[in-house]
């Protein structure tokens, strides 16, 4: 509602307001797009594990072949390139396991070394009661001290100039892997 009133008082006044004026317009329609993604993020959040989908046998290789084709542009774009083997059949929440992925390869193609093209890569290990799951990219890294930390609620290493996000992606892939009784890090 604010960013449609905002946006008609922009529309209705725009040139007839002195600079400052038309500076708070803009200041509000941006604050209220930051609003609207955070409230979305934290819905998006707050419904993790509560959809009425059934624990089934998920194949990880479809599920990193969607997520390509979600965000081949992004991939076009950057000249991203994303290599897996072959992935197993694992028993999860279909859905949820697609988030995880795509919250981890967006990162990676997110917070890549300016000059170099991303380069992810998914790798998977058999141990004897589970699954181990590696995505290693060759990004600008987390220091070890925020290795823990970034897995809170709206944590975020970068200031939002630089990188556009709410702080919520690897909180929801956290709380994704423990619906899974995983861990993440």
């Amino acid at each position: 509602t604010i960013t449609d009133f905002v946006g008609l008082l922009e529309e209705e006044y725009k040139g007839q307001l002195d600079n400052e004026a038309d500076n708070y317009i803009n200041f509000i329609i941006e604050a209220s797009a930051r609003m609207r993604s955070l409230v979305q993020s934290v819905l998006s959040y707050s419904k993790i594990g509560k959809n009425r989908e059934e624990l089934s046998l998920v194949d990880c290789n479809t599920i990193i072949r969607d997520i390509k084709k979600d965000l081949n542009k992004r991939i076009v774009d950057t000249k991203a390139k994303i290599t897996f083997k072959k992935l197993p059949k694992i028993k999860g929440y279909s859905i949820e396991l697609h988030s995880l992925f795509l919250n981890l390869i967006s990162n990676a193609i997110k917070f890549r070394r300016e000059g170099h093209p991303p380069k992810i890569d998914i790798d998977v290990q058999e141990l004897d009661t589970h699954w181990k799951f590696s995505i290693k990219d060759n990004g600008i890294g987390i220091a070890k001290k925020n290795r823990l930390r970034i897995f809170n609620i709206f944590q975020r290493l970068n200031n939002m100039d630089s990188y556009s996000g709410t702080g919520i992606g690897l909180a929801q892939c956290k709380k994704i892997t423990e619906l899974h009784a995983g861990e993440i890090w």
